[in-house]
Order: C-alpha cells, then sequence, then structure tokens
C-alpha cells in the first residue's frame, strides 16, 4: 500500500486558540487529552490513510442537513481500528515487540492489529469470538496473525484472551479501552475538522466507546460548541444503558457485529458521560436501509455498525435539521452475500421488488395471460413457481407465486389494480 499522509497536525487553522475555548474543567481528569490525539496523528502519520472527507450533496437534501462522510471504510484494512491499534503498537518497548501482542475482536480490530503488528515485525494472535463474519477472519489470517476463535460474544473472546496473554507474557491490545487506543480513534475529528471547520455535529456509532470518546475529546478541544450523538444498535444499547441508567436488554444477531457489545468500557464510559450529548439507537431495519443508501447514492461499501450513524439521521430528521452534520462511515467489512441481502430486502421496502401469490385455474395459457397483464402493467417478473400439491386449492386450481420488479410503491398499487380488473386477486 502507498500510505497516504495523514493531516499534518502541526498546521491546523487556529482551532485550539478560539476565543471561545473549552469550557473551565471540560476535558479535566481524562487519561487522554487533546494533546494526546494530535501526538497520535503525529505518531501514525504516513501509515495511515487520511481518507476522503466529502460533502455529499444528494444525502443533504434527503436528510435536510448539511451531511459530510469520513470515508474510514477506505482504509487498507477497510476500517478506522487501524488508528488506534497503531498507535498503541507504537508504544510497545523492544522486550514487549519480541514477546508478541494479543487482541480480542469481532474483526476491524483484529485487522487493524494483524496488519500494522506484521508491518512492524511484532507477533501477533488475536481471539475472535464465534460467528464473527467470514471475510474478518480470513483478512486477519492474510496479514498473518494467528487467529484464534473462541467464545460466544465479545466478552467471553476477551476473558479468554486475557488469560492466554497473561500465560504467554504477550502484551494485550485492548479494542477500545486503552488511553493510547482512544487517542488514536480521536485523530478521525481532527482531519475532519481540517476539511470541514464548520460542522457543528458529529454522529459517532458506538460499541466499547474507543471511537466516539477520542472524537469527543477532539472535537470538544477545539471547538466545545460542537455536539456529539453517539448511535447503538438497538439490539445492544450497552453504553445507553450505562450513561442512563437504563437495563434495556443486549442480545441478538445484528447486521451491526462491529459494535455489538454487551460491556462498554470503563475508561470509554466515564468520557462518554461527560462529553457525549446524546445516544441514539437503531433498528435493524433502519441500519439496513442506510448500508443500502450509501451504496445507492455514493457507491460506497458500508458494513452495519458504519453505517449507523447515516441511520441515525435519517431516522431522527428533526434532531438534525438544518446542521452540519459530519459523519464517519467508520468501516466496510461485510459479507457480499450479505450486501445482496440488505439490498433485495429493502427493493422490497421500497415496492420495487415483490412476492405475489395468485389462485388461477391449471389450464394451458393461464400463466402466459398473467405475464401479458404484467408486461402491459409495466412490471418485470424476476421468478416464477407453480404449486399443485402443498396448497388447499382445488384439484383442478394452481397456485401461481410470482417475484416481480416495479418502479416503486405507486407502480406496484398500479398493477394489482390491474390484475384485480382482471379478476385475479393478488395477496403479497
Amino acid at each position: 500500500m502507498e500510505a497516504v499522509a495523514a493531516v499534518e497536525v502541526e498546521n491546523f487553522q487556529g482551532y485550539v486558540t478560539m476565543p471561545n475555548g473549552p469550557k473551565q474543567g471540560m476535558l479535566d481528569g481524562f487519561p487522554i487529552t487533546g494533546a494526546d490525539v494530535k501526538a497520535a496523528a503525529a505518531t501514525i502519520w504516513g501509515s495511515v490513510i487520511a481518507t476522503p472527507c466529502n460533502q455529499s450533496r444528494t444525502l443533504s437534501e434527503i436528510c435536510g442537513c448539511n451531511i459530510w462522510l469520513k470515508f474510514e471504510n477506505l482504509q487498507f484494512t477497510s476500517s478506522f481500528k487501524e488508528r488506534g491499534a497503531l498507535n498503541r503498537l507504537s508504544a510497545l518497548s523492544a522486550d514487549e515487540r519480541k514477546r508478541g501482542v494479543i487482541a480480542m475482536s469481532a474483526g476491524n480490530h483484529a485487522q487493524g492489529v494483524a496488519y500494522h503488528a506484521k508491518r512492524l515485525g511484532v507477533p501477533a494472535t488475536i481471539v475472535m469470538p464465534v460467528g464473527t463474519p467470514m471475510v474478518k477472519v480470513e483478512n486477519t489470517r492474510h496479514h498473518d496473525a494467528e487467529v484464534m476463535i473462541s467464545g460466544d460474544t465479545l466478552e467471553e473472546a476477551a476473558t479468554f484472551a486475557l488469560g492466554l496473554g497473561y500465560t504467554k507474557g504477550m502484551t494485550l491490545i485492548h479494542p477500545y479501552d486503552d488511553p493510547l487506543v482512544i487517542a488514536g480513534q480521536g485523530t478521525i475529528a481532527l482531519e475532519m475538522l481540517e476539511v470541514a471547520p464548520d460542522l457543528d455535529t458529529l454522529v459517532v456509532p458506538i460499541g466499547g466507546g474507543g471511537l466516539i470518546s477520542g472524537m469527543a475529546i477532539a472535537a470538544k478541544w477545539l471547538k466545545p460548541s460542537l455536539r456529539v450523538i453517539g448511535v447503538e444498535a438497538q439490539l445492544y444499547p450497552s453504553m445507553y444503558n450505562a450513561v442512563r441508567g437504563t437495563h434495556l436488554p443486549t442480545r441478538g444477531d445484528t447486521l451491526a457485529e462491529g459494535i455489538a457489545v454487551k460491556s462498554p468500557g470503563k475508561i470509554t464510559t466515564g468520557i462518554v458521560r461527560r462529553l457525549v450529548d446524546e445516544i441514539l439507537l437503531v433498528t435493524e431495519t433502519q441500519i439496513e436501509r442506510a448500508v443500502a443508501t450509501l451504496i445507492g447514492i455514493e457507491k460506497t461499501v458500508v458494513e452495519g455498525a458504519g453505517a449507523a450513524g447515516l441511520a441515525a439521521v435519517l431516522a431522527n430528521p428533526e434532531l438534525f435539521a438544518g446542521r452540519k452534520v459530519g459523519l464517519a462511515l467508520t468501516g466496510g467489512n461485510i459479507d457480499t452475500r450479505l450486501i445482496a441481502s440488505v439490498l433485495t430486502r429493502e427493493l422490497a421496502r421500497e415496492g420495487r421488488l415483490t412476492q405475489l401469490s395468485l389462485d388461477i385455474v391449471d389450464r394451458p395459457g393461464q400463466l402466459a395471460a398473467v405475464a401479458a397483464l404484467l408486461t402491459e402493467a409495466g412490471a418485470n417478473i424476476i421468478e416464477v413457481s407453480l404449486q399443485r400439491t402443498f396448497s388447499d386449492l382445488p384439484a383442478k386450481a394452481t397456485l401461481l407465486q410470482l417475484v416481480i420488479e416495479t418502479r416503486d410503491r405507486a407502480h406496484l398499487d398500479d398493477v394489482l389494480v390491474k390484475l384485480g380488473a382482471a379478476g385475479l386477486s393478488a395477496h403479497r
């Protein structure tokens, strides 16, 4: 990979000396400071890509606000996790490098640690929970790390990693609850504000909290008035629970497995509690819609966790109306089969892809007649099946099942009206 230089942190355009500097005590007491984030930017300079941060005119129109996208899915490992991993690895002593490192991860942190450990000549062992997407497992192995699958959750994988690391004398590279990792992730906010200093809101996915902690510290250090909004999958509201004192359940399979964390970090929870203005929860349908929207409009592939920020903006337009909003597209590691499923499900929600069931007389020409009606109505037939055996219809009837493609929901409604006018009752 040809490294693209990260933003040169010594040349910021005066944000740190803003007349409305940080409120007294706002950033006091944290193990990470704005200066630490700035130092991390210098450490990773030249080895991590300064990904594009561009305004999206189309998404801005759809969302009713000024949307800027930070394309961290374009990192070499397709995730922002490289930043914190490299910053932490760079701090290892010579003896620690020799003994190697261990990390637990659902995928993206694993790849970041494995890739940069290989670059630095550090042996790496990665523990990944059962159910980690195969694309993330294989990509991690590609960087010559030893991959071990253990535990049904990230927390169980962490317990195994801690024990193994202690036994073998390896240094743990924590995915989020480490000051150097947090500082590395915060460099994203520095780069975003360098490109778009007028941003007034950052919307950031939350898993264990490392990314939002680092970005919040950097953002409030440079621009104290800036709002920081966190986003979690509704199935895994762990930080929401920790901050609000609620007890919403954390369970299930989510498209956003990268932020499916049952217990957030201790360091990160303290930072989020003080610096993050609000935490929003998004449903699986909303996450799927955001993934499909980014593919359709921006022509960029983003995994569920990486699309969570856009999901929150699309679902809560009143909270962002008229604002200048920065979204970090945190990763792009998603199985191609899953992409196909997400896209077809979104087509179905939009009324562009529909399954119909029709009762027809079982005699020659009936299928052709239905096809002719659909052609006249402008619908495209994608799939056809006839069911004569496993139905409750009379022996002289058959169940015709179709998948059809239409332009939109209004066109679908028109097709159904025309079928009904021809005496065909279609059920969806």
